[in-house]
């Protein structure tokens, strides 16, 4: 499987860069935005396998608004949602909307590498189920074409069987001719 594309957004520099740093380093190819609108305009130019966003930005575009973007215009687009203001509520709200999942700040990296190897996990399993359903549906459409061409044959043989039948049960012919005709039937 190819490796992941990561989109990384926070308004704070810091936590942005240590991102950055951070999955660099684990081979993980990444860009960062540094606001949410940044954000929406690079997910409308590209598809991303992973967005991590801290939920709380300024500028009038949060990582809600980030999640909601991105699953607009890819829904196999991934969400981890990254919060200093961590509740309840805005947990259920995120996962309802979408989200793989949510962590809070400052960011464990050892979670979210985990949490990024769950989404490679789940995507190459999805990868996996879309190219097996692609074979079967291939499967299907050769044996359905195999059965056809079988039913035609044996319906050509049921015309054979029975017109050599006709010849047999037709007590007025010879039985040399007889013999002769179902050889011919059989030939032809």
């Amino acid at each position: 499987m190819k490796q992941l594309r990561i989109l990384a957004v926070d308004d704070d520099p810091f936590t942005l860069k240590m991102l950055d740093k951070k999955l660099v380093k684990e081979g993980y190819d990444i860009e960062t935005a540094s606001d949410g609108v940044e954000a929406i305009k690079l997910i409308s130019q590209k598809f991303y396998d992973i967005i991590i966003t801290d939920l709380v930005m300024p500028g009038g575009v949060d990582g809600i608004d980030v999640l909601e973007a991105a699953k607009t215009q890819n829904k196999q687009t991934e969400v981890i949602l990254l919060t200093a203001h961590a509740s309840v509520e805005n947990a259920v709200e995120a996962m309802r909307k979408g989200a793989f999942d949510y962590l809070q700040k400052p960011v464990n990296f050892y979670e979210l590498t985990l949490r990024m190897e769950k989404i490679r996990d789940y995507k190459k399993m999805f990868k996996n189920a879309q190219d097996l359903r692609e074979a079967m549906d291939v499967t299907e459409q050769n044996a359905a074409q195999t059965i056809q061409l079988l039913e035609m044959n044996v319906a050509e043989l049921n015309n054979v069987v029975s017109e050599i039948r006709r010849v047999i049960m037709n007590q007025s012919i010879d039985p040399n001719k007889c013999v002769a005709r179902v050889l011919d039937i059989v030939s032809s």
